[in-house]
C-alpha cells in the first residue's frame, strides 16, 4: 500500500473528522491520565482542528481540518522515503510535496510539521479542499522491494477501518487489556457521552476529567452527565 491508494480509499472530509473525533474520544476514556497514540485538539488555532497520532518510536500523523479543507502529513521513520535516508542534508523525498496547492503550502513548513532545521519531516501527504471530490497527492516514484514504502499500510490503519472493532483490537493490542465493544459503538455513532458509557469501557476512569476532555474536543455529552 501506498499513499495513492490511501487516497483512494479515505472517506470525505466530514466522515473523517467523525471519525477522528471517535478515535479520540474512545482513547481519552481508556487512557484520561497517560500518553495517547491519538489526540485531538479543536482549538489548534481559531479556525482549524488539528488531530495527531504518536506512538511513541518516532511516526506521527497530522490532520489539520480547516475552511480550505483538509491536509495530511505522516512520517514512518523506517520508511526509505524518509527526509533522513539517502542525503548528508535531508530532504523531502521527490513528488511528496512538490504539488500541495496554495491553500495549504503554509502546511508544508509548519514548525510543528518540521524539524529543528525547517526541514518537513514528512513521508506521505494528501490534501483535500471543501470543494474537492476526492483526496490528492503528490506525482511519486516509490523505490522498489518495499510492500509498504511510506508508511501508510499501518499509520492509516483506523482511518481505512472505520469500525469500532478495529478499534477494539487496537486498544486491546496497545493497553494490553480487554476492551467491551458496545460502548466502543456507542461513541463511534457520535452518541452522547455520559457516566454509564465511560464506566463500561473504563471503570477506573476519572468521569470528569473524560467529560470536559470531551468537550474540549467538541464531543457531545449528556447535558446532565448521567
Amino acid at each position: 500500500m501506498t499513499v495513492h491508494d490511501v487516497a483512494r480509499a479515505l472517506p470525505d472530509i466530514g466522515i473523517l473528522r467523525d471519525l477522528c473525533r471517535s478515535i479520540a474520544m474512545a482513547e481519552a476514556v481508556l487512557n484520561p491520565d497517560g500518553e495517547r497514540e491519538y489526540c485531538l485538539l479543536s482549538s489548534w488555532s481559531e479556525t482549524e482542528e488539528l488531530v495527531s497520532l504518536r506512538n511513541g518510536s518516532g511516526d506521527e500523523l497530522d490532520i489539520v481540518f480547516g475552511p480550505a479543507g483538509a491536509y495530511i502529513r505522516c512520517f514512518d521513520h523506517e520508511s526509505p522515503l524518509s527526509p533522513y535516508a539517502r542525503e548528508d542534508v535531508p530532504m523531502p523525498w521527490p513528488g511528496v510535496l512538490d504539488s500541495v496547492p496554495e491553500a495549504f503550502r503554509r502546511y508544508v513548513d509548519e514548525p510543528a510539521f518540521t524539524d529543528e532545521d525547517g526541514c518537513p519531516v514528512v513521508t506521505t501527504c494528501l490534501w483535500r479542499t471543501t470543494a474537492a471530490t476526492s483526496w490528492e497527492t503528490g506525482r511519486i516514484t516509490f523505490p522498489d522491494g518495499y510492500a509498504d514504502p511510506d508508511g501508510s499500510d499501518w499509520l492509516f490503519e483506523l482511518l481505512l477501518d472505520p469500525t469500532p472493532e478495529a478499534f477494539q483490537r487496537f486498544a486491546e493490542d496497545y493497553y494490553e487489556t480487554l476492551v467491551d465493544i458496545e460502548p466502543l459503538r456507542h461513541i463511534y455513532a457520535l452518541r452522547p457521552l455520559g457516566r454509564p458509557h465511560i464506566a463500561a469501557l473504563n471503570p477506573s476512569a476519572p468521569v470528569e476529567t473524560v467529560l470536559a476532555e470531551a468537550g474540549a474536543m467538541g464531543y457531545p455529552v449528556y447535558a446532565d452527565r448521567l
